[in-house]
């Protein structure tokens, strides 16, 4: 999402992007991160839960607005509500671009450095 947002930022539109990984999400160079401890895939929350899901978005709203400087990261303080045993931090089979690099391991500091890789 990082080099994606900063595409979108060269046309001229702010972005924010919203990361469980905000380290990583900020080193391919995403112009605003708005980082949240919560489980990998459910950055917005539980599923179902429309009232904490507006609230994340409203606070990542906020930060979009607040953020006066590219690069920048900026830590939402929400808690996940249940004990990190029964959260699932994984999701059941794992993201194909995690497929990839386990193939070609050499993709990947590639993709950090913003050389997005041909198919």
């Amino acid at each position: 999402m990082g080099l994606v947002a900063r595409r979108i930022e060269e046309a001229g539109i702010s972005t924010l992007v919203l990361s469980t990984i905000a380290s990583f999400t900020a080193s391919v160079g995403t112009p605003r991160v708005a980082a949240i401890e919560y489980p990998l895939g459910r950055a917005f929350g539980q599923p179902g839960d429309h009232v904490g899901q507006r609230q994340v978005l409203r606070a990542c709203l906020e930060a979009l607005e607040l953020i006066d400087r590219p690069g920048a990261v900026v830590d939402l303080l929400f808690e996940w509500p249940e004990p990190p045993a029964r959260a699932r931090w994984h999701p059941p089979e794992p993201p194909p671009i995690a497929g990839l690099f386990r193939r070609k391991p050499w993709l990947f500091p590639r993709l950090v450095a913003g050389r997005i890789p041909e198919r």
